[in-house]
């Protein structure tokens, strides 16, 4: 509140080593974004490790999970903090690091397929981070802040913004790169809710939101498209899915959407308002999720589910707050950020594809979540049910820390960070257009699962269908279409030059003379008293017939 009130910023400086006049130091910024940034990771950390407690007790490495949760939460405090790209690196690839390490926790084939796929995505970003690093030692120092009028004006320097970008769009999972964050899944779901609302996937739009300065029209415009896109896409793909974990995936990385399009369309501020908003949602959903998850004997699957409100009501009513949180609706937290995400898109001057894509990705979020509700709680009685215990009390207290947050905080931030108010002149129609496309999507999600997946002719088994559900068929090109064909080659070369005669007469034909020979030196030498009279016999004649 003093650093925005003031407008102070505060720079910590210990250098470590010079190099080429290219000092390598560690920077901490702090203004009033990066503190209140870490005392939102913070204080979600902490409700999570809580939480933990009661969902890991079967464990036998508590301890090791809980370090693991720290080291994660440490790595992204180095990232929010530096303006360096040196230390930035540092958290960048320890969130990486972690995050494969939490992924594969439950060590078995699907858990260590997710991890080396979230793993292999976002070395991608790290490889262009590297490469920054190469780039920035022509400025002398990889503090990038104070460059960033520069790398806009400077062409030959043009390529850091590019690389910034493709670093972020890996970690936030953008287009293409969008196929890991489903399959994170994987983890417990403490980690799940840490990463999904206030880690790893949002450091790649709190890099973008710092480096905002240094974008020109074409990179927005580029950024603009591919996360409207992401957006569209996820929503579409979340309302065809029946994992209750990926349908709440797919809803992070359809918000992860809306905060680089708005970041995209020129105003960082309301993104980073949205992701803080985003954040304290996301996590609780995360956490009743897991909540419901933990009491249905580790049943996922929504079809399987119904009624869970007898059994866990506080659950349930956590639950559906911060779903409605998430729809946007009136007062909630998440109406805040998202109604100004709106109206301000609404305002700008987009074309009607942008303007369009935004409306109905609002939409299909309020489908799912209708459809989220409707499967949970209003559905019949299902197997499951009757094997659910009690809500577990410590449980409920992680989850209660964050329930007030949710429902008031969007208006203290607004209050607080929006400086000076936005002034939005829409006509009556556009104003009610968000309202509008909430309703309709609450109705459609209602109309689609209250008819059964088969009576409703849109859900039928078609390739549409399963190309619709399946993100656009990302999961298999990122991993099927880019592991079949080095496979196969290096499957004929292990046949044609391993097993081939390039093997016979190469290095085996060495192998088998140098083995014939020294077995033949070999017999000499076990029978070498034989051979010695021999020899000595054969001197003698010698010395005779001479």
């Amino acid at each position: 509140m003093s650093f925005i009130l003031s407008d102070v910023q505060v720079f910590v400086e210990v250098e470590f080593l010079s190099i080429n006049s290219s000092k390598i130091v560690m920077i901490f910024l702090l203004d009033w974004m990066s503190l209140i940034f870490m005392s939102f990771v913070l204080f979600i950390s902490s409700m999570v490790i809580f939480y933990s407690e009661e969902y890991m007790s079967g464990d036998k490495n508590l301890k090791r999970f809980i370090l693991l949760v720290v080291m994660f939460v440490v790595s992204m405090m180095l990232m929010v903090l530096s303006p360096n790209m040196i230390s930035i690196l540092l958290g960048w690839d320890g969130l990486g690091l972690i995050s494969y390490c939490l992924v594969i926790y439950y060590q078995n084939i699907k858990s260590f397929n997710a991890g080396m796929l979230t793993i292999l995505s976002n070395r991608v970003g790290d490889v262009a981070l590297l490469i920054c690093i190469a780039w920035m030692m022509n400025y002398g120092s990889w503090n990038f802040m104070f460059y960033l009028d520069e790398m806009k004006g400077d062409l030959y320097m043009y390529i850091i913004s590019w690389l910034v970008v493709l670093a972020s769009i890996t970690k936030s999972a953008q287009i293409p790169f969008s196929a890991w964050l489903p399959a994170a899944m994987a983890a417990p779901t403490p980690v799940s809710s840490l990463v999904h609302s206030s880690t790893l996937v949002t450091a790649g739009v709190y890099l973008l939101i710092r480096f905002n300065f240094c974008f020109d029209s074409t990179l927005l415009f580029f950024l603009l498209f591919i996360s409207s896109m992401t957006m569209f896409m996820s929503g579409l793909g979340a309302n065809f899915e029946f994992d209750l974990k990926k349908i709440i995936a797919l809803s992070t990385l359809s918000q992860l959407g809306l905060m680089v399009s708005v970041l995209a369309l020129g105003d960082y501020k309301l993104a980073f308002f949205h992701l803080l908003v985003h954040a304290l949602f996301k996590a609780l959903l995360f956490m009743c999720a897991g909540s419901m998850i933990h009491s249905l004997l580790n049943c996922q699957d929504i079809r399987l589910m119904g009624g869970v409100d007898v059994g866990l009501p506080l659950t349930c009513l956590f639950f559906t707050i911060s779903n409605l949180a998430l729809a946007g609706l009136p007062f909630l937290s998440g109406f805040y950020s998202k109604d100004l995400i709106m109206e301000f898109m609404a305002m700008s001057y987009m074309n009607i594809f942008i303007y369009l894509m935004f409306y109905i990705s609002i939409g299909l979020t309020v489908c799912y979540s209708a459809r989220l509700i409707y499967y949970l709680m209003l559905k019949n009685f299902y197997f499951c049910l009757y094997n659910s215990s009690m809500e577990g009390v410590k449980m409920v207290q992680g989850m209660s820390g964050l329930i007030f947050l949710v429902i008031f905080m969007g208006a203290v931030l607004l209050w607080v960070s929006v400086y000076s108010p936005y002034v939005i002149i829409l006509s009556w129609v556009m104003k009610l257009m968000v309202m509008g496309f909430i309703l309709l999507g609450m109705s459609v999600g209602w109309l689609i699962s209250s008819s059964g997946k088969y009576k409703f002719s849109l859900f039928k088994e078609t390739s549409m269908v399963l190309f619709l559900s399946s993100m656009w068929c990302m999961p298999y090109l990122s991993t099927h279409s880019l592991s079949y064909y080095p496979m196969e080659v290096g499957d004929k070369y292990f046949s044609s030059v391993d097993q081939g005669w390039g093997e016979y007469l190469g290095s085996q034909k060495v192998y088998f003379l140098l083995m014939n020979s020294s077995k033949s030196l070999q017999f000499l030498f076990y029978n070498n008293l034989k051979f010695f009279f021999i020899l000595i016999a054969v001197w003698v004649i010698f010395v005779i017939y001479m």
